[in-house]
């Protein structure tokens, strides 16, 4: 091997390595779950996609869309807290990898913070996801969608929206 090769494959190498550690720092440094709840990091994800998929559920008012907002994010506390720890730590991991700009351009294609984009942008983006050819792009945006839909509707008072009743009244 000559020295030129041997010295351009330690510069790679070097700087494969710092990118790797800078990522991780990025990721480690990025939290969006801890002891069952939603940190800020992933309420601003959360918020963004529930902006984007219950467009035309919510107000149009923007003080009674915030406040729509703010009890789904609870609900989402809720949601994921009730599903298993492996669970819970699989989608913190999504969340953490969509509220760092690197990971939610690669892996979403969208360039801005989900909190700033404007909702047509983020319908586009979660739109090319559902049709991508990529398998795993598609199960984020699945299960963006239906994590989004479990919160939502799971106050009775969405359940009109859906022309659900409620339940069948027993006894």
């Amino acid at each position: 091997m000559q020295r030129r090769t041997l010295l351009g494959l330690g510069v790679a190498g070097a700087v494969a390595l710092a990118l790797a550690g800078a990522g991780a720092a990025l990721l480690l440094s990025t939290p969006t779950w801890r002891d069952g709840r939603l940190l800020p990091t992933g309420r601003r994800v959360l918020r963004g996609v529930a902006r984007a998929v219950l467009d035309g559920s919510l107000s149009d008012d923007p003080t009674s869309q915030s406040a729509a907002l703010e009890a789904h994010l609870a609900r989402m506390d809720a949601t994921l807290s009730a599903m298993p720890p492996t669970t819970q730590r699989e989608v913190a991991g999504l969340l953490t990898l969509l509220a760092t700009a690197p990971g939610s351009l690669a892996l979403t294609g969208l360039s801005q913070p989900w909190h700033e984009a404007p909702v047509d942008a983020l319908q586009r983006t979660l739109q090319s996801m559902r049709l991508s050819t990529l398998g795993l792009r598609r199960q984020v945006y699945q299960a963006l969608r239906d994590l989004t839909h479990a919160a939502y509707f799971a106050d009775p008072s969405t359940w009109a929206q859906l022309g659900y009743p409620g339940p069948a009244k027993v006894g």
